[in-house]
């Protein structure tokens, strides 16, 4: 029998990268026959999920030590370093900068360790460190500095967790997983601008120090405390003895990952090669399409990083402004799982993506047509409901590049580079000239939306007649249904 599907034209010949090079999982388990799996398997997921839920609190953590230049420029940050024009954009841009060097290696590494909680607490510590020197800093120059060095190190974070729970859940279980990690932005978001609006209003001029100067200081100090206790808290891979896991749960655990990727090879033949992930994945274009695809979806919500200066156009006080950041984005949290959840109950990816980001559409056609403050704030509210879209991607992403660990690392890491170009360049559509109506900074966001959405379009189509082509195969062969790549 031939190696090659009866796929006509269509090019669908990374359908068969299903070698798990780069395993170490050492060959597959044995069967569990002589344990309840249903039991076990329930047993190892709650287990799972309380240390995703701690994987939650560090991504908050990443995120609240991200933005809390936003809220710091509410309160005399960029009179104090003096700067002028687009220079705060710029230093919201140097951070992202600093992510374009680290994401693709640092998955690579990750990969081959043993111990990624180690890897990632200690990347915590170095990027918390960096930001409670920010506290220090004089110069405009100086502050660009700090912050690429942050950008840098933070880098690690997302890609690796996003990994991690690569290497955990299945593919029908990473839906809501992904979105729960990815719900820490929103409550990042929500909950950080309350804490910011406490340390501002109540450190300002302690020991002589103004208050953003706290803010950098207290955010840096608690996120060192978050990674000491990460180091215990958070997983390592299935194949790493695990002293929270028993005997059973952890042979378990192994096992489920070999089974997703012998779903997918089992009728495809593909002999294991010795090449690298990071070259087939370099090699296939389809990364790229969806680094692009992903790009735009980072550029159309950009507005993420400006979220307090919207919110202060509505004319209220700084505290006022800040606590006002918070509804939107517990709404956007609640509606986060909803989405993830029905994605993957549904095994639709396109609608799940397209459909947050209409919304968002939404929000920025009512910020475009009015000063109205009760109209603003409402298209906050719709505006958070876009980032949904970019967890649901990723998850697509998983799914997609689901047999080899090594692939699968790199495009990953790869797809996140390139979406993080757009958070390099995005803060520049938020010059404070165009403010306080923001209408051009919204037209540019409607329209990265639109081109996102026609992107993952034709990469559905592309998937359907992949998925069209083997069927048709099997048919001709006889073969019972093989794999089927999630739309």
């Amino acid at each position: 029998m031939s190696n090659l599907p009866l796929l006509g034209s269509v090019d669908c010949s990374s359908r068969y990268d299903a070698a798990p090079s780069g395993s170490s999982d050492g060959g597959l388990a044995f069967p569990l026959d002589d344990i309840d799996r249903p039991i076990v398997e329930k047993r190892l997921l709650r287990k799972l999920d309380l240390r995703v839920a701690f994987l939650v609190l560090v991504y908050i953590m990443n995120i609240m030590d991200r933005t809390n230049i936003a809220a710091a420029r509410l309160r005399g940050f960029e009179e104090d370093l003096g700067m002028t024009g687009n220079q705060f954009n710029t230093l919201t841009s140097i951070f992202f900068v600093g992510y374009l060097f680290t994401q693709a290696p640092s998955n690579m590494i990750l990969n081959h360790m043993r111990r990624p909680s180690l890897y990632l607490s200690g990347c915590m510590i170095t990027w918390a460190a960096i930001t409670m020197c920010m506290s220090a800093v004089q110069t405009y120059p100086a502050a660009l500095i700090f912050r690429f060095f942050i950008g840098f190190v933070e880098a690690a974070f997302f890609p690796g967790a996003i990994f991690l729970l690569s290497r955990w859940y299945k593919r029908d279980e990473l839906g809501l997983r992904t979105a729960f990690l990815f719900c820490g932005t929103s409550i990042s978001y929500a909950f950080s601008a309350l804490i910011a609006s406490g340390i501002l209003a109540g450190l300002d001029g302690v020991l002589g120090f103004t208050a953003w100067r706290w803010l950098f200081f207290v955010e840096g100090a608690l996120t060192i405390a978050t990674a000491v206790c990460a180091i215990w808290i958070l997983p390592d891979f299935p194949s790493t003895p695990s002293v929270w896991l028993l005997p059973d749960e952890q042979i378990l655990a192994k096992q489920r990952m070999e089974e997703e990727v012998v779903a997918r090879i089992e009728h495809e033949g593909k002999p294991e090669e010795n090449t690298s992930g990071l070259a087939e994945a370099l090699m296939d274009w389809r990364v790229w399409w969806l680094g692009v695809a992903l790009n735009l979806i980072m550029s159309s919500t950009s507005f993420t990083n400006f979220f307090p200066t919207l919110s202060a156009t509505m004319g209220y006080s700084t505290t006022t402004s800040l606590f006002l950041c918070a509804p939107p984005w517990i709404l956007g949290t609640a509606t986060s799982f909803v989405v993830a959840r029905h994605s993957d109950i549904t095994g639709d990816r396109f609608w799940h993506i397209a459909g947050p980001l209409l919304v968002g559409i939404a929000g920025f056609i009512i910020a475009i047509s009015t000063m109205n403050t009760g109209m603003r704030y409402l298209s906050l509210f719709l505006m958070a409901q876009s980032p949904i879209a970019y967890a649901v991607a990723l998850t697509w992403v998983m799914n997609t590049f689901s047999q080899s660990q090594s692939k699968r690392a790199a495009a990953i890491a790869l797809i996140n580079t390139m979406a993080s170009v757009g958070n390099a360049t995005s803060p520049y559509f938020w010059p404070s000239s165009w403010g306080p109506s923001y209408v051009n900074s919204c037209l540019i966001c409607i329209l990265t939306s639109v081109v996102s959405i026609a992107m993952f379009w034709v990469f559905r189509e592309h998937l359907s007649r992949c998925n069209e082509a083997a069927e048709a195969e099997e048919q001709v062969l006889g073969l019972p249904e093989g794999f089927r790549y999630l739309l």
